[in-house]
């Protein structure tokens, strides 16, 4: 093979690749394929220089990271905005209406897979990102080249995001997960979890093997002179790049609805995954007219499909023990599928509940399975019974450490602190992002350095050296040196992040606020009295502040004098004024950010609360008020614009 003869070989490849893994339409067998691809291999072998990057050897994974990078997207991905019924399709219409009445629609299915974003630059794929938080994501760039629907270079020569869906099809999940099996490992939840898992191995051979596609349904930053979405939508699958199996241009409530119907009766028949519709104002002017709220694009709206129930039999009830020692029963049922996903545990919030619908271990039950939830148990069939169905007994001690259990109302907990279950989730919730956000520590690093003895609680943590974590298995200097520093820049966080990390029961992100600004470090000797009296705080919430004081004093001055969190300083009483002591609701777009308007109401002494009721004051709304407008004039709240806020100021 000479080089004209290797670039016609990738030519050729490359066009059966497309037909195969973008057009579903094979043009030769595997064995043709396989011949000529290993004459391309032993080609580029003998010749590394003059090796083409668009060569389908390329996608070959073959490197093991030590882990990812951050990487800021070009422009934001956006989340969309849900609807789950015609009345929800209905008022969305109405509020785009109302931006731009002369509009059309483009309908695309919602894949059910992990979001990712390719950049290219002179057409050739340079990056490859994850959604992230939407502003930033991590660099699977190696990955993403295995994904054999993805180009690696295109015809377009200017700088351009083209974001997507990365999925796994439902005939290649289950031989996946019939593998794991086989082999002793765990089975992926569903198609969505194991895309998300192969999209960010570590090792780039494990993706290459998923059999990963990739869907486009959008672009980020882009230079396209297309007026239409549809019209820039072609153009991007003219690239190279795979088609949706359903999509359609529409005009208003009746068309949309028609497709809709069309795509959930369809579903089932799809390749992939999907649990809705996405419905997109088509004229990119007006999409750039009506622009985004806080969260998501006024312009689009993802339309959900219904949830689904099916008929499944109640094998075994297991306990599951919490962070903070609750004791949570699970249902584990007989296999079932439910819209590709095979379900097998129903959530049970406590024993009462199972008490309440009379759940029997052997009984017929219908579960709901509703987009992300957790499947629950909806009903039992008691008239599907035989006899041998048993009741479920409430277990009076701890199902990991065998120490009794303390009833507590509803709840059942376990006391025991050295709970080993409770240990390695205190540590899990005492790292997330709501608490301090200390970013390495996974749960499956967590687990092993508690079954290596180096961690025994969350002080442990602060106790970690270089030395000892390289003597970890998996564990190399710059895993270990990046978890050291996340573990230091834990220190000196905001006091309310350092309540909330300690894992109360009962006290959550807004009660670990309040406690901050009412006591600041004297937190732990506050009187039952005195916690009572700080607003949105009850009798059970002081009760459990007291008890986790109690046993946890030391353990509390300890990690306060290692983390050194910052104490709040006493807002100064605000001067009379018709906020004061009032509380507030805030809603819709405003000329300045919420949190602004949030934080100078908060100056004058109010309390902005994020949801009305009764005992809300006032809502204060702007553009696109929404849900909260419509229960605040049903409630009698009063309502004020932005401007009306301004003049009571």
């Amino acid at each position: 093979m000479n080089n004209t003869e290797y670039k016609q070989a990738i030519e050729q490849l490359n066009l059966w690749s497309k037909h195969y893994y973008v057009l579903d339409d094979p043009i030769t067998t595997d064995e043709v394929y396989d011949k000529l691809y290993h004459e391309v291999v032993e080609y580029e072998q003998s010749n590394p220089d003059a090796l083409d990057k668009n060569s389908p050897t390329q996608r070959v994974g073959d490197m093991i990271s030590e882990g990812f990078t951050k990487e800021s997207h070009l422009s934001r991905m956006w989340s969309l905005e849900d609807i789950f019924d015609k009345e929800g399709l209905e008022k969305w219409l109405t509020k785009t209406y109302k931006l731009d009445s002369n509009v059309s629609f483009y309908c695309e299915p919602k894949y059910d897979g992990a979001s990712l974003n390719l950049v290219y630059e002179n057409g050739v794929l340079v990056k490859g990102i994850t959604r992230g938080d939407g502003t930033i994501g991590e660099l699977i760039t190696q990955n993403v080249k295995t994904i054999k629907s993805i180009p690696l270079t295109i015809e377009h020569k200017e700088t351009i995001e083209i974001r997507g869906e990365v999925v796994i099809f439902k005939s290649e999940f289950e031989k996946i997960n019939k593998l794991r099996q086989a082999e002793g490992e765990a089975v992926f939840a569903n198609p969505r979890n194991a895309a998300a898992g192969s999209l960010r191995q570590l090792d780039s051979s494990i993706t290459a093997k998923r059999n990963l596609v990739f869907l486009p349904y959008g672009v980020g930053v882009d230079t396209l002179p297309h007026k239409l979405l549809s019209e820039k939508m072609e153009y991007i699958y003219s690239l190279g790049f795979r088609e949706p199996p359903q999509r359609a241009i529409t005009k208003g409530y009746d068309e949309i609805e028609a497709i809709y119907e069309v795509m959930n009766k369809d579903r089932d028949s799809y390749d992939m995954m999907l649990d809705g519709m996405v419905v997109k104002v088509n004229e990119i002017a007006a999409q750039i007219d009506m622009g985004y709220t806080v969260k998501v694009p006024r312009f689009s709206v993802a339309y959900k499909f219904p949830a689904v129930e099916k008929i499944t039999t109640v094998k075994e009830i297991i306990l599951q023990v919490g962070r903070t020692g609750a004791v949570t029963p699970v249902a584990i049922v007989e296999p079932t599928n439910i819209d590709g996903v095979v379900v097998e545990r129903a959530t049970l919030h406590n024993f009462d509940e199972i008490e309440r619908k009379d759940i029997r271990l052997g009984d017929k039950v219908i579960i709901l399975r509703s987009g992300d939830v957790i499947p629950k148990i909806i009903k039992v069939l008691t008239h599907e019974r035989d006899g041998s169905e048993v009741e479920v007994v409430k277990p009076t001690h701890c199902p990991v450490c065998d120490k009794e259990l303390l009833q507590e109302e509803v709840l059942l907990k376990c006391q025991n602190l050295e709970c080993d279950a409770r240990v390695v989730n205190a540590i899990m919730y005492f790292a997330s992002k709501p608490c301090l956000n200390i970013d390495g520590l996974g749960v499956k690093i967590v687990e092993a350095l508690f079954k290596s003895g180096l961690v025994k609680s969350v002080v442990d943590l602060f106790d970690l050296s270089l030395e000892k974590l390289l003597e970890l298995e998996g564990f190399k200097e710059k895993k270990a040196h990046n978890l050291l520093n996340s573990l230091h820049n834990a220190k000196g966080q905001e006091y309310w992040r350092f309540i909330n990390a300690l894992g109360i029961e009962h006290v959550g992100e807004v009660a670990s606020k309040t406690l901050a600004e009412n006591f600041g470090f004297a937190f732990v000797n506050a009187t039952k009295e005195q916690i009572i009296e700080c607003e949105g705080i009850g009798e059970e919430m002081a009760e459990s502040l007291l008890e986790f004081v109690r046993v946890n004093a030391e353990t509390i001055t300890k990690l306060q004098t290692i983390l050194e969190p910052l104490e709040p300083v006493k807002r100064e009483e605000a001067k009379e004024n018709p906020f004061k002591g009032k509380t507030v609701v805030l809603t819709g777009t405003m000329s300045e950010s919420r949190g602004a308007i949030k934080e100078m109401l908060e100056s004058l002494g109010a309390k902005v609360s994020g949801s009305i009721s009764k005992k809300t004051d006032f809502l204060i709304y702007g553009e696109d008020a929404g849900s909260k407008y419509d229960k605040a004039v049903k409630l009698d709240v009063k309502t004020l614009t932005e401007n009306e806020m301004k003049e009571l100021i």
